[in-house]
């Protein structure tokens, strides 16, 4: 089992910070955990919180350790403690300065991505460097103050989410974007050719929902270089991580026993291979570093027995969604009774539907399989039944969407995944949140053991 966060039942909602009411992380930010707190939840789960895309999803950053200005609205404005953006400044220099020299660089190619750039910005040559940093040197500033104001609003969040007994939940996307600051700055990292193209990309293989399997087109990490250093890439990511959240989900966990290898020139994942990682050295020597770790493993679909092992191993949960649990198969670990203590349980994820969505989209006979496997009647509410038998489980911690609880159909998704159209937009307004719903919620918890102080 994992470490004291999840030794008592616990409750909480994925919301990500876009999905406020101002989409930012302004004074609704407090208002929100205040929220949680009058309704007995005590974790706040959201998305990764980095710089995003233009297609604006969370899973593709500019940078595996920026925080997005866009979620924080206007900082322009906010004082700044030179002596202290000193301090945080060095404590952030294996990342910040060549972020910000990053972004100045896009800036000026039109948003190019860095694998197009000139040669001697593209391969990092010294002298261009060094003169685009004397040239830019108020711009470079300009970022890295953002990059602070951003972290020092985030803590006084996190102060705030304490102070009421919420957890925060964070996300780690277990690959990075080729796009990025953190290939262009360490290539010899990645598993790239000599011209910087990927070797291979990231993906998962044909299944049963897609033929072709999906491809990524993230870089793999080259896994011998980074053990020659004790993982301190990785190790620099988890920390910065943990300064952010209590608890964080590893994407894609399965990634760290195998990954699927496709060859860069392979339009799908069908001709990739399966290569084994050393995840179990890398967990081991975070685990010397820090004790027990606060990690969920995200182990949806077809997980091996090594990866359960490895899962196991680090005492770190996994998931699982309700909405996947209603197959003819008997051992389907998100069939509630499959579900353990060593699990995060969610009526559905940020890539799922809605529930009301989910069931408005099944055909009538499959409604109605529904209904027997859950044991309601027709004009029972199916919403209100998954919530609650998500909250009736085994599972450490159950997790449910805010549209959810708002019981709002498929307008209300957050992502279709394979899209890249209208994702990441919804928002809720206050005045959908009543006091009977707050009320409401309160009860389910005391009912389910797992309402906060």
């Amino acid at each position: 089992m994992s470490g004291h966060f999840l030794q008592e039942r616990r409750a909480g909602v994925l919301l990500h910070p876009t999905s406020l009411p101002s989409g930012r992380l302004d004074g609704d930010a407090e208002r929100w955990l205040d929220l949680l707190a009058d309704a007995g939840i005590s974790v706040w789960q959201v998305l990764p919180l980095g710089v995003t895309h233009e297609d604006h999803s969370p899973y593709q950053c500019l940078s595996a350790f920026a925080m997005s200005p866009r979620l924080f609205g206007e900082t322009a404005a906010a004082h700044i403690d030179a002596a202290d953006f000193e301090r945080w400044k060095e404590s952030q220099h294996h990342w910040l300065v060549d972020f910000a020299l990053f972004m100045i660089i896009r800036e000026q190619q039109h948003s190019a991505p860095w694998y197009s750039w000139p040669d001697a910005l593209r391969l990092r040559d010294p002298d261009a460097l060094a003169a685009l940093t004397s040239e830019y040197a108020a711009d470079i500033a300009g970022v890295c103050e953002k990059q602070y104001l951003c972290h020092r609003r985030w803590a006084q969040i996190r102060d705030h989410a304490r102070e009421r007994g919420i957890l925060l939940f964070g996300d780690m996307p277990i690959f990075v974007a080729y796009d990025s600051a953190d290939i262009w700055a360490n290539p010899d990292l990645f598993l790239l050719n000599d011209d910087l193209t990927p070797e291979y990309v990231a993906g998962v293989p044909p299944d049963y929902f897609s033929e072709t399997g999906q491809r990524w087109g993230n870089p793999h990490f080259d896994w011998d270089q980074m053990q020659l250093d004790d993982f301190a890439w990785w190790m620099q990511r988890f920390a910065h991580h943990f300064d952010l959240f209590d608890l964080v989900r590893i994407d894609h966990f399965r990634g760290l026993e195998a990954v699927w290898m496709i060859p860069e020139s392979s339009p799908t994942a069908v001709d990739g291979f399966w290569q084994k990682t050393p995840g179990d050295a890398l967990l081991a020597t975070l685990r010397n570093r820090i004790g027990e770790l606060p990690l969920v493993a995200e182990d949806l679909g077809i997980i091996t027995p090594e990866v359960v092992d490895l899962r196991k191993k680090y005492g770190l949960p996994g998931m699982a969604v309700l909405q996947f649990g209603f197959d003819e198969f008997d051992d389907n670990p998100h069939k509630p009774k499959n579900i353990e203590n060593d699990t995060v349980v969610y009526t559905g994820t940020h890539d799922n539907n809605t529930t009301l969505g989910w069931y408005h989209s099944l055909d009538a006979d499959v409604q109605q399989h529904v209904h027997a496997v859950l044991g309601m009647s027709a004009d029972q509410d199916v919403v209100d039944t998954l919530i609650d038998i998500a909250l009736d489980t085994p599972a450490c911690l159950s997790i449910l969407p805010m549209q959810d609880l708002l019981h709002l159909d498929e307008e209300a998704r957050m992502n279709r995944p394979g899209t890249v159209e209208d994702n990441w937009k919804w928002r809720f307004d206050w005045g959908e949140v009543s006091p009977e719903l707050v009320e409401k919620t309160r009860e389910r918890l005391l009912a389910s053991g797992r309402a906060g102080v």
